[in-house]
Formats: structure tokens, C-alpha cells, sequence
């Protein structure tokens, strides 16, 4: 039996088992994060970090959904952030961490949050990606069992699929629509679905579906689509403030800029993880 130790944290209620690279070396990932995530038996999150070192720079992140399937994660490089200066990784209140989607620029603020460069969004349908035409692709019309859904795609380091909406859904609606958008013939790796309404300019209101994990309670990479979507439909500015049941996190973007995300960060607690060889 291997014991593995592991930090709990996270990004405004988008919570993570959070393990060194060096101490998960021969495992397979994938199979890791499909155990570990799982709640009630398990460690349970809405995803793995496996935290170690750059080829490049100090600090290196990967990001496995529940599902297995190996994601980037806003919320998941601020938490691994803070980690890495907890755990001596990295040194200082800025640095870059190697990801998945390229290098992005950290810095652990004064008041405890953390903010996050996460690049310059994507909009052309080959980069989402999305089975459509022109860039970018808004208002795309989706035959559901309910009828049509008109979604905004675009790509934050994540495919993600903004439905802008009066109300957000009830649960019916939500846990039918969601996971059909999700795996949708038009999203060849699928697609994470974000409600939104937009309850003025600087601020907005989300429900999270993300692939690969279901609901929610808060998404980075989603929470920069929804901002920038809405930019984009001519309904908020610049800065926005975007609501979930996990809390809010603050999202800046200017065309042509990379898109900017703060929130809190935090560790929740640390301990050491029983594995059985034959499960994994």
C-alpha cells in the first residue's frame, strides 16, 4: 500500500486534491485523479493537481478532471500558486507556472487573493474548438430534445459554451440541457457550459456545468468566458464581476490583452492518502 500525502484547496468553492509530481511518479494519472476525485469515497474534488517542476520556469501544473481527461484549470493555477510558495516551490509573489495552455504569470496579492494572467481568448472555431463557421462564433444555434440553444463559444485555456439567459435555470432544466450541450455533435472535445445573466455592466451571474465534472461551484476559465462573451455581445465592460454559489471572482480583459483573473485561494487542509496498488 502506497500513502500519499495531498493538500485539499480551493478556488472559491472549486475545490482540488492537490499532490507533488515527484510522489505520484509511477502512477497513472488519469486513473489517479478518476480515484481520488471521487466523493463520499474517496478524497473527492473537482479535479487533481499534479504540482512540480518547470523545464522552464519553477513551477509546472497538470490538471486531470474527475473524468480522467487532462483539462486546464484557472481556478487550479491559482490554487497551485499558492501552493508552491507554502510548500517552497517557488519563492517571491510573482512568478510563471508551466501549464498545459503555455505559461501564465501568478501573483499573490497583499489581501490573500491571488491573480492569475490566463492568455489572450480564443474565437476562431478551430482553437475552440467548435464545428462552426466565423469568428467568433456567438449566438450558434443548438437543436437540444427542448428545442434551440444559442451559445457563445469561445476557448479561455478550456472549451467553454456561454448561454446567456433572463433567469438562471432550475435544476430540471439544468441537469437535462447541460450535460447535452456538453457532448453535443458541434464540440469534438466537448464543451463546458456556462448560464449566465447579466445583472449589469460590471457584474454577472453564472451556473457551472463543466465537462468532465459536472456542476460546479465555481470555474476560472469559465468565468473569464463568460466575461469576455459578454464584452463581446456589447452587455459589460472591461472589468466584471462574475457571481457563482462558490463566490465571485473578478475578470479583466481588453481585446487584444490577455484576460486577468483574481480570487481567493486557499488551502483547506493537508494529510496523507491510503492507496491501494490493485484499485489504481
Amino acid at each position: 500500500m502506497v500513502v500519499l500525502p495531498f493538500s485539499k484547496m480551493h478556488g472559491v468553492g472549486n475545490d482540488f486534491v492537490v499532490v507533488a509530481e515527484e510522489s505520484v511518479a509511477s502512477l497513472c494519472l488519469p486513473d489517479l485523479a478518476r480515484h481520488l476525485c471521487r466523493r463520499r469515497f474517496a478524497i473527492g474534488a473537482d479535479g487533481l493537481l499534479v504540482v512540480g517542476q518547470g523545464k522552464r520556469h519553477a513551477v509546472r501544473m497538470r490538471m486531470f478532471n474527475p473524468d480522467g481527461t487532462e483539462d486546464m484549470c484557472g481556478n487550479g493555477l491559482r490554487c497551485v500558486a499558492k501552493w508552491a510558495v507554502l510548500h517552497g516551490l517557488a519563492a517571491g509573489s510573482r512568478f510563471v507556472v508551466e501549464t498545459i495552455d503555455g505559461d501564465k504569470q501568478v501573483e499573490l496579492l497583499s489581501d490573500g487573493r491571488v491573480k492569475a494572467e490566463l492568455g489572450e481568448p480564443h474565437f476562431e472555431p478551430e482553437r475552440v474548438p467548435v464545428l462552426a463557421e466565423g469568428s467568433p462564433v456567438m449566438n450558434l444555434p443548438l437543436d437540444t430534445p427542448e428545442g434551440v440553444i444559442h451559445v457563445t463559444s469561445l476557448s479561455t485555456g478550456s472549451t467553454h459554451s456561454v448561454v446567456f439567459t433572463d433567469s438562471l435555470p432550475d435544476d430540471e432544466r439544468f441537469l437535462r440541457d447541460s450535460p447535452f450541450i456538453e457532448k453535443h455533435p458541434l464540440f469534438p472535445q466537448r464543451t463546458s457550459v456556462l448560464w449566465t445573466v447579466v445583472e449589469s455592466p460590471s457584474r454577472l451571474r453564472v451556473r457551472i456545468w463543466e465537462r468532465g465534472a459536472g456542476e460546479t461551484l465555481a470555474c476560472g476559465t469559465g468565468a473569464c468566458a463568460a466575461a469576455v462573451a459578454a464584452q463581446l455581445h456589447g452587455l459589460a465592460g472591461e472589468s466584471v464581476e462574475v457571481y457563482s454559489p462558490g463566490g465571485v471572482l473578478h475578470v479583466e480583459w481588453r481585446p487584444g490583452s490577455p484576460v486577468t483573473l483574481t480570487g481567493a485561494a486557499e488551502l483547506v487542509f493537508e494529510g496523507f492518502y491510503p492507496l491501494n496498488e490493485v484499485e489504481l
